[in-house]
C-alpha cells in the first residue's frame, strides 16, 4: 500500500461505514434517447463530452476562438462558459447541432453570482437578508435573465463555509452560519431551476467548491487547511447536502485539498458521499484548470496520471485544463480507465442535456427577442432595490443621528466611493452594466429631489487622501447641515484572488472620516465593501454606520432611501465583525473550553492580553429605526419526544416611536452530549413588524432536524435524551433562554400529561 492510499484509506474509514450501510448504488436516469447516442459515439465523441472549454469574450462584444470553433467542429468540446448573448450562443449551438456527426447541444455555462444584467447585492449581502423568498426570487430573476441570453447552466450557488473574513470570497459565501447556509443554497437552487429544468427561463444550478475550500489557512487564497471529519460533516457539507436535497444538478469540485487529496481527485467525497450517501445524480464538473493543478499539489505524476485520477475519482467535465480531451482516449485503450467509468461520465452529462430540454429545442433560451423583453426589465430592477434595502444593516445610531430629515437644505456627500458605479455593482457582476448602476451619490439626489443642495468631494482615493484632498472635504462638509460618508474598499478588493492580510479600512479614509466627523456634524458613515472590516476606531468616532456591502444596480438609491428614512433597515450581520484581525476567527457557534474567557482579562483563560472576548459586532446584529422588548421564549412542549416538533414563542413589543420590523433569532445548545457541542448554533428566525406600542408573538420551530449533529459512530442524527438550551433574542449575544427536555424515547407525551 502507498503512502497516498493510506491516506485515502484513513479519511475514508472514518464515513464508509455508516454510508455503505445506508446509501443506496446510484442509479442512473438516462432514457432511451442518451442510451442510444451513447451507443453510437466514438471513443474521441465520448471524451469531447468531458471537455469544458472557455469561450471568452472581446471588450466590444462576444467572439468565438478559433480553436474553440475547431473544438466543437471536431465534437470535442461538449460545453462553453464565459459565453452569452442569445444570438452569440444560438450561432454556437447551430454549430454543434448542424455541423457535427451527432449533432449534441452543448452546455452553455456562465458565473452568475448576484445578478445577470440585474446585479443584485453580493451573495454575503443577500445572506444579510436572512429572506429565503427575496434570495430565491433574485435567482429565479437572474435565472431569466441569462436563460434568455443564452445560458443553461449556472456556477453557482457558491456554499463554501468559511470563519475569516480575510478571504477574499466570503462576499460570494453565506457568512459563518452552515446552517443558514443549507436554507440559502436551498433556496437559491429552487431559484435557478424553477419548477421545471426543461422551462426555457430555467438553468441548472452548479454547487461549488465541493468541499472544504473555505477552510483556508490565513485567509490565503487556495491555501488548503486541515479539516477534521467532524468539521467536515457539522461545517462544510450541511449547505451542499441541502442544495443537493433541493435538486441542484451539478456540483463543482474544489481546488483545495481535503485530508491532503484534491477535490477533483478526492473519491471519498465524490464518490462516497456524493454519490452513494446523498444519491446525487447529476454531473460533477473540476474547477478551473483543477485537474492539471494535481500536478503541482504534487499527487499526479503527470497529466495522464492527472485524467485518470480525477475520473476515477468521479469528475466528470474538465473545466479548461484540456487534459480529459488530450489523455483519456490512450488511457481507455490501455486499461488504466474503465470504458464503462467513462460511459457513466458521458451518460451524467447527456442526461443533464436532456432535463435541459436540449435535446429537443437547443435554441429555446438564444431568442433576441426574448432577451430584448426580458434583460434589464424595471421590475426586476425594483426587486434589486427592494432587496438591497433588506440587506443593509444599521451597525450604530447614536442619538438617533439617522434617519435624516427631508427638509435639510444641504447635505454633504463625500468619499471615494460617494459615486463608483463598478463598486457599488459589487465583484463577480456576470453582465452588468455600471453605467446601469444608482450610486449613493444619485440616490441621495434623486430622494431629495430640487429641495435640498447635495454637495459632493471625493476626498481622495480609496488607496490615498493628500492633506489637501482632507481639507477640500472638511471645507465642503463645513457648509452642509448632514454629511454622508462613503467609505469602504473597492470591488476588485473582495472576491477570488482578493484576500487581504489587513481589514481596516484601506488607505487614508479613515483620517478622512476623523477629520469629517471631528466638525460635530450629524453624520453617517456608510460602508461599501465584501467582508467585515476591524472598525473599532471608526465606531468610537462616527454617530452612525450603514453597512451597505456592494449592494447592486439599486444600491444606491436603497441606501439613499433609508438614510432618509423612506426604508426601514432591516439586515442583520451574516458574519461576526471582529475588533482586530488577531481575535480571527471569531464567530457564534464557538465549542466551549474548561476555561472560558470573562469580560475581563484573567489569567489561565483562554483569550487575548491586550483585546477583549467580544466581537465589535456579533453575528446577527443589526439595530433599526425604533426599538424592542423581547420577552423570554416559551415552549408549547416541556419535552419532546422522537419524532415531535416543540413550538418556541416570543413576546415582542415595539418600545420606540416608529413602526419597525424586529427580528428575532433562535439558537440552542446542548447543555449535555456525547461530544462537546457549541455554545449557540443558529437554528430558527422570525420577523414581525409593529407599530410604536404595538406587541405581537413570532414562532419558530424546532424538530428533531434542528437538533441533530454528526455523531461519534459516523452518522448525522439527534442526540441521546438531554436537557436542550434554547435561546431566543435580537442577536447572537443579546439572548434568553429556556430548558427543552429531549427524550427519543418517546416518553415525551406522557411526561407532559402528567405536568413534567
Amino acid at each position: 500500500m502507498t503512502p497516498r492510499t493510506i491516506v485515502r484509506a484513513a479519511f475514508a474509514a472514518a464515513v464508509l461505514a455508516s454510508v455503505l450501510l445506508t446509501a443506496p448504488a446510484h442509479a442512473q436516469k438516462a432514457g432511451k434517447r442518451v442510451e442510444d447516442l451513447l451507443a453510437k459515439m466514438t471513443l474521441e465523441e465520448k471524451i469531447g463530452q468531458l471537455n469544458l472549454v472557455s469561450g471568452h469574450h472581446a471588450v466590444t462584444g462576444p467572439y468565438t476562438r478559433s480553436d474553440v470553433r475547431s473544438a466543437i467542429l471536431k465534437g470535442e468540446a461538449g460545453g462553453l462558459f464565459n459565453v452569452y448573448g442569445a444570438a452569440y450562443t444560438r450561432g454556437l449551438q447551430e454549430m454543434a447541432t448542424t455541423q457535427t456527426r451527432l449533432g449534441i447541444p452543448l452546455l452553455l455555462g456562465f458565473d452568475v453570482l448576484h445578478g445577470y444584467r440585474t446585479i443584485f447585492p453580493v451573495p454575503l449581502a443577500q445572506a444579510a437578508t436572512f429572506d429565503m423568498a427575496a434570495i430565491e426570487q433574485a435567482e429565479r430573476i437572474a435565472a431569466t435573465e441569462a436563460s434568455a441570453a443564452g445560458v443553461n447552466w449556472i456556477f453557482a450557488p457558491m456554499l463554501d463555509h468559511s470563519r475569516d473574513p480575510r478571504w477574499g470570497r466570503v462576499v460570494e459565501s453565506f457568512g459563518e452560519s452552515a446552517w443558514l447556509g443549507a436554507r440559502i443554497g436551498e433556496a437559491r437552487v429552487r431559484g435557478l431551476q424553477g419548477r421545471s429544468l426543461k422551462s426555457p427561463d430555467s438553468v441548472a444550478a452548479c454547487a461549488k467548491h465541493f468541499a472544504g475550500n473555505g477552510a483556508t489557512e490565513g485567509g490565503r487564497e487556495y491555501s488548503g487547511g486541515d479539516i477534521s471529519v467532524r468539521a467536515m460533516r457539522d461545517q462544510q457539507l450541511p449547505p451542499f447536502k441541502a442544495a443537493v436535497d433541493a435538486g441542484a444538478r451539478c456540483v463543482m469540485a474544489a481546488f483545495n485539498a481535503v485530508d491532503g487529496i484534491p477535490g477533483v481527485a478526492n473519491d471519498t467525497l465524490l464518490r462516497d458521499i456524493l454519490r452513494r450517501e446523498w444519491g446525487f445524480s447529476g454531473v460533477v464538473v473540476s474547477d478551473f484548470g483543477a485537474i492539471e493543478e494535481l500536478i503541482v499539489h504534487g499527487v499526479a505524476e503527470n497529466p495522464a496520471d492527472a485524467g485518470r485520477q480525477a475520473l476515477r475519482a468521479g469528475t466528470d467535465i474538465d473545466m479548461e485544463s484540456r487534459t480529459f480531451v488530450t489523455q483519456l482516449a490512450a488511457l481507455v485503450r490501455e486499461g488504466k480507465v474503465l470504458a464503462s467509468e467513462l460511459d457513466d461520465a458521458v451518460r451524467r452529462i447527456l442526461v443533464l442535456k436532456e432535463e435541459l430540454g436540449l435535446f429537443d429545442d437547443p435554441f429555446a433560451r438564444s431568442s433576441p427577442e426574448r432577451e430584448a423583453a426580458t434583460v434589464g426589465r424595471a421590475d426586476h430592477f425594483q426587486a434589486a432595490r427592494a432587496m438591497a434595502e433588506k440587506s443593509m444593516v444599521l451597525l450604530k445610531n447614536d442619538r438617533d443621528t439617522l434617519p435624516f430629515s427631508t427638509k435639510l437644505q444641504r447635505i454633504a456627500v463625500i468619499g471615494p466611493l460617494a459615486d463608483g458605479k463598478a463598486d457599488t455593482l459589487g465583484p463577480w457582476a456576470a453582465n452588468g452594466n455600471p453605467e446601469d448602476a444608482t450610486t449613493l451619490l444619485a440616490g441621495v439626489r434623486r430622494v431629495v429631489g430640487d429641495t435640498a443642495d447635495v454637495l459632493h468631494a471625493t476626498g481622495g482615493t480609496i488607496d490615498r487622501t493628500s492633506p489637501a484632498d482632507i481639507a477640500a472635504a472638511v471645507k465642503l462638509a463645513a457648509r452642509a447641515e448632514a454629511v454622508i460618508l462613503a467609505l469602504g474598499e473597492r470591488s476588485t478588493m473582495s472576491g477570488e484572488s482578493a484576500s487581504r492580510s489587513s481589514l481596516d479600512l484601506p488607505g487614508d479614509q479613515l483620517a478622512l472620516a476623523r477629520a469629517v466627523i471631528a466638525l460635530g456634524k450629524p453624520t453617517v458613515v456608510v460602508l461599501f465593501n465584501g467582508r467585515p472590516l476591524t472598525l473599532e476606531d471608526l465606531d468610537r468616532e462616527a454617530p452612525a454606520i450603514l453597512e451597505a456591502w456592494f449592494p447592486g444596480s439599486e444600491g444606491g438609491l436603497a441606501a439613499a432611501r433609508i438614510l432618509f428614512g423612506l426604508a426601514e433597515p432591516q439586515g442583520r450581520l451574516p458574519m461576526t465583525f471582529p475588533r482586530s484581525v488577531g481575535q480571527i476567527p471569531i464567530y457564534h457557534d464557538e465549542r466551549p473550553t474548561g476555561r472560558p474567557a470573562g469580560q475581563q482579562p484573567k489569567p489561565y483563560t483562554t483569550g487575548y492580553q491586550d483585546v477583549g472576548p467580544t466581537p465589535l459586532y456579533p453575528f446577527g446584529h443589526g439595530l433599526t429605526y425604533t426599538t424592542f422588548f423581547m420577552g423570554p421564549p416559551r415552549l408549547d412542549r416541556p419535552v419532546m419526544a422522537g419524532g415531535e416538533t416543540a413550538t418556541v414563542s416570543v413576546d415582542v413589543m415595539n418600545t420606540g416611536p416608529r413602526t419597525g420590523t424586529a427580528h428575532v433569532q433562535l439558537y440552542i445548545r446542548h447543555r449535555l452530549a456525547r461530544v462537546s457541542r457549541p455554545v449557540k448554533e443558529l437554528r430558527g428566525f422570525a420577523r414581525i413588524t409593529l407599530p410604536p406600542g404595538g406587541v405581537g408573538i413570532v414562532k419558530m420551530p424546532i424538530g428533531e432536524a434542528e437538533l441533530a449533529f454528526w455523531q461519534p459512530e459516523g452518522r448525522m442524527a439527534p442526540p441521546e435524551a438531554g436537557r436542550i438550551e434554547v435561546m431566543a433574542g435580537p442577536d447572537s449575544a443579546t439572548l434568553k433562554s429556556i430548558i427543552l427536555e429531549y427524550r427519543p424515547s418517546g416518553s415525551g407525551r406522557q411526561a407532559q400529561r402528567s405536568g413534567g
